[in-house]
């Protein structure tokens, strides 16, 4: 196993361990305070083994086959941390002001989409410029088997 499929492994990891905190603090914060209704709690674990974990095992996969890490791709998956991370902040920001029924003023409650939005978008930028280095990486590989 070399370095970067070590790093991905650990951070499927990380992301693994996140979304069962995120799991628990959901189920045990909801009934604490006494709380049956929809929340954004409860797409956070969800969201942290799809876009974290699963994402992770299957570019050690792509990595092992295609050798597709490089530079760039650090900076895209650094890119990728911060907008699943701030979109899980965010809807774990939502989801406390929804369990404890706070009425937010109209700025913070944009501030708190705005900043979901953000993290949205970047994590479709970089999904799309991670297919893009996968796509490329598959090519050349392609391409040199074919010589």
């Amino acid at each position: 196993m070399n370095h970067v499929m070590k790093r991905y492994i650990n951070t499927s990891l990380l992301y693994a361990v996140l979304a069962m905190i995120g799991g628990v603090f959901y189920r045990e914060f909801t009934k604490f305070n006494a709380f049956h209704a929809k929340s954004m709690l409860a797409v956070v674990h969800t969201h942290y083994f799809m876009l974290g974990m699963v994402v992770f095992l299957l570019l050690i996969l792509v990595e092992k086959n295609f050798s597709f890490s490089n530079e760039k791709t650090t900076r895209i998956l650094i890119t990728y941390h911060i907008g699943l991370n701030l979109t899980a902040v965010m809807m774990i920001t939502r989801g406390i002001a929804q369990v404890l029924l706070l009425h937010l003023s109209p700025s913070i409650d944009f501030a708190i989409t705005g900043l979901a939005g953000i993290g949205h978008i970047l994590l479709g930028v970089s999904i799309v410029l991670i297919l893009l280095q996968i796509k490329h990486s598959i090519t050349h590989c392609a391409n040199t088997s074919v010589k």
